[in-house]
């Protein structure tokens, strides 16, 4: 038999490559003669570098930049297999993860540390890149990370002016005298599941806003500052960005790709499947796991247990989803190929206490599944 296993990360526990490895610990343990083929997965978010790069036999570079507060950060990007293709993780640089809960403010973090990221990677001889844009901390319409890379945004006196969502409001006119001139001899493919226009009800600020410490004054504050910032990048460049797919994603910044930038917007699961070439991977497959931290309605706008189930279905191979948590809506996800879904919580507990034995609860759920998959075959 033949068990292939595609999960994403349990975010603040394991890696997709540790989530990887219990599974198949435990999958040995219930059925030591099965083929078990790790594929670890990720969906534009987290995680998306290691992914790409484990799967192509790259290698990573550390770079110190400014986090999303402006303070220094060592962060990474990826060189894929083929020596050629960069990859940028914008949570690398400009993520939540490099902000404690307490100090999150898109009112004053900043993309710019992902604009010293793209930069050094130019440095470095790079022009194709794939661009991981989930998990990010900001809302400030790509402006710090055009900042970075030459471009200066004036204010009515024609001073440059500051970082972070605050002051993109503030913006009247656009110079790109000295904006990189490498960024148009270069490829950019943006990797986001993420279809929401740059303003409005269903726009960046107040879909994305508040998960990064907006209150709903800052929602509304932001949202006219990204919709003066629209309105000036229509002027000048003649793009839209107000109700375009994708200009919302990660605070904006999609927007500023598809407006300065030769680039590309796809489904990040899409990508990575591609890449780790999960679908000849899965070619005699008896059952596919996979899983992330929480599955809810939310799984199926693209998420990896989404993904991966299609990728599976198109070869009549059956899938189990395995969660730290489990939310409401997951009937959606049966029509993409999930079978079932399986919270690894065995008992009542704080998230903490759920956090901290995740490995445990992950490797008992994976072994308790494939036994009952599998008792009744030859």
């Amino acid at each position: 038999m033949k068990i292939v296993i595609a999960p994403d990360s349990f975010k603040g526990s394991l890696s997709a490559v540790d989530v990887a490895a219990v599974m198949k610990q435990a999958i040995s343990k219930a059925l030591p003669n099965a083929e078990v083929v790790s594929v670890p997965v990720a969906d534009g978010g987290e995680g998306t570098m290691d992914s790409l790069v484990t799967a192509t036999g790259g290698k990573k570079v550390k770079v110190v930049v400014k986090g999303p507060t402006r303070k220094d950060v060592t962060a990474e990007y990826g060189v894929l297999g083929d020596g050629k293709t960069c990859v940028i993780e914008m949570a690398s640089a400009s993520g939540l993860v490099l902000i404690p809960a307490h100090e999150r403010n898109p009112m004053v973090t900043t993309t710019l540390g992902t604009g010293e990221l793209i930069k050094a990677a130019l440095d470095a001889g790079y022009r194709s890149f794939v661009l991981a844009i989930g998990g990010s901390a900001t809302n400030d319409g790509g402006t710090g990370m055009l900042q970075a890379l030459g471009m200066k945004l004036l204010d009515k006196q024609g001073e440059s002016v500051g970082y972070g969502g605050e002051a993109v409001g503030q913006i009247t006119a656009i110079d790109d005298a000295l904006f990189d001139k490498r960024i148009r001899e270069s490829t950019f493919l943006i990797a986001s599941d993420v279809q929401n226009p740059f303003v409005g009800p269903t726009g960046a600020s107040a879909v994305f806003g508040p998960q990064k410490g907006a209150t709903q004054e800052m929602v509304e504050e932001l949202d006219r500052g990204l919709t003066t910032w629209a309105d000036l990048i229509e002027k000048q460049t003649g793009v839209r960005l107000h109700d375009q797919a994708g200009a919302g994603a990660a605070g904006g910044i999609g927007g500023a790709f598809q407006a300065f930038f030769p680039s590309s917007m796809r489904r990040g699961i899409d990508l990575v499947i591609e890449h780790t070439h999960l679908e000849k991977k899965l070619v005699g497959a008896d059952l596919v796991l996979t899983g992330e931290g929480q599955i809810d309605d939310q799984t199926a706008s693209g998420k990896t247990p989404m993904g991966v189930a299609e990728a599976a279905k198109k070869q009549g191979i059956p899938v189990v989803a395995i969660a730290g948590s489990v939310g409401e809506g997951i009937e959606e996800l049966y029509q993409y190929g999930i079978i079932s879904v399986f919270s690894i919580v065995k008992g009542p507990m704080n998230l903490e206490q759920a956090m901290e034995g995740c490995s445990e609860y992950l490797a008992l759920t994976t072994e308790q599944v494939v036994r009952t998959f599998f008792a009744f075959r030859d």
